[in-house]
């Protein structure tokens, strides 16, 4: 069974073809600059890369060249539309709606929309994904899979923020928690690794890239996670601040005479592992700094692992223990330095890495040694193949 899965961006739009069944990707691409006259689409699919210098004013337009490339003979994987059992959107905020991936009706795109406050640069471009789809497809089953989802069983004295509590009622300020998806998958991978079920497991997951989150998954459930009401929370990440004295936000605002939506910028894109470096957005680039003996790439660094390894912590403190952590993402998948300057913090908990088997960049294996007393996996993410598996499950659900 194939299932098309979308991540639509404001001015673009990522798919893949995923073969449920084999667990296979078959097609994937990118549609970049929707809306501008040097709108281009790159498709990827038998291991070579097509561009196609295409202008699309929207969505809509966009999809529909996607889906000729996908039907045709020379760059598709489908020969008809009826071979797909239906389309898995990605959608970053549920808020509290939304316990669950659901199949996408009239008062689902509604609701997406009522959460755009939480997730003004994300919902809204699901939405237009969702909606182009239908115009381009209006018999095709969707499904919408929320990042925000996998969270809801957060305890609430784990997601209440300690302010006033009428915030929390008129608004919905708490914390909600993303990369839900990729948390699931990793941990569902993990278990299946062990051969051991996952509702046994103590299990925590570090999501490092350039956004980052740590997820304590007890029971097969998130029951802690650093990411907040929004992706900025948490752990430092490429270009975001995570969590800071948040006097700093006022303190700056008057004295730098800042707008709100300035410092929100300052706080998103001009901070963290970047922030501090002063070098880049790329951890690679800081990387070789640091090995150059560069002092601010050496503090982002240590700053950042540091902050990683105190976030694992109180996961732990969470679950009341850890059987095993997990990296994954950019950085986890492919960062050998910061996963060992991460464990280096964690020795307290019985951790001890293999340094030679830590020597490794994208390759799911343990690099943990014998002696240790907590297991340590690298487990490349498959975030899409997570959406597709909901999505298929719902649909199959819907036709019973």
């Amino acid at each position: 069974m194939k299932i098309l899965v979308l991540n639509s961006g404001s001015s673009s739009l990522k798919y893949q073809v995923i073969d449920v069944e084999k667990e296979e990707m078959l097609v994937k691409g990118n549609y970049e600059r929707i809306g501008q006259p040097n709108s281009f689409l790159t498709h990827k699919v038998n291991g070579v890369k097509h561009k196609f210098e295409h202008p699309a004013k929207d969505h809509e337009e966009a999809i529909q060249f996607v889906m000729k490339r996908l039907l045709s003979p020379e760059y598709g994987v489908i020969s008809s539309l009826d071979e797909l059992a239906g389309i898995g959107h990605r959608v970053v905020h549920g808020g509290e709606k939304f316990k669950e991936s659901v199949i996408i009706t009239d008062e689902v795109i509604k609701e997406i929309k009522d959460c755009a406050s939480l997730a003004p640069l994300h919902n809204p471009a699901a939405v237009l994904g969702i909606e182009a789809c239908r115009k381009a497809m209006p018999t095709m089953k969707m499904v919408a899979v929320f990042d925000t989802a996998f969270h809801q069983t957060l305890p609430k004295e784990r997601y209440i923020y300690p302010i006033p509590y009428r915030y929390y009622e008129e608004y919905g300020v708490r914390k909600y928690g993303f990369h839900g998806t990729s948390h699931q998958y990793v941990a569902e991978r993990i278990a299946k690794i062990l051969e051991k079920p996952i509702e046994e497991l103590k299990i925590i997951n570090c999501h490092l890239g350039q956004g980052a989150s740590v997820c304590a998954i007890q029971n097969g459930k998130s029951v802690e996670t650093s990411m907040g009401l929004t992706p900025l929370a948490g752990i430092p990440m490429g270009t975001r601040s995570g969590d800071i004295d948040p006097s700093i936000v006022t303190y700056l605002i008057k004295h730098e005479n800042l707008t709100p939506d300035q410092m929100e910028n300052i706080l998103n894109k001009e901070s963290g592992a970047y922030g501090v470096s002063q070098i880049s957005v790329d951890f690679r680039d800081i990387e070789a700094e640091a090995a150059a003996k560069n002092p601010q790439a050496i503090l982002a660094l240590a700053n950042y692992n540091y902050l990683v390894a105190c976030y694992i912590a109180r996961c732990a403190v969470a679950m009341g223990g850890v059987d095993v952590i997990t990296f994954t993402a950019g950085v986890g998948e492919k960062g050998l330095e910061a996963r060992e300057a991460i464990c280096s913090h964690l020795t307290f908990l019985g951790v001890k890495l293999d340094l030679e088997k830590n020597n490794v960049k994208g390759e799911e294996r343990e690099i943990s040694s014998q002696e240790s007393k907590v297991k340590v996996y690298i487990v490349p993410t498959n975030e899409e193949l997570m959406i597709a598996k909901e999505t298929l499950k719902l649909v199959k659900k819907g036709e019973n």
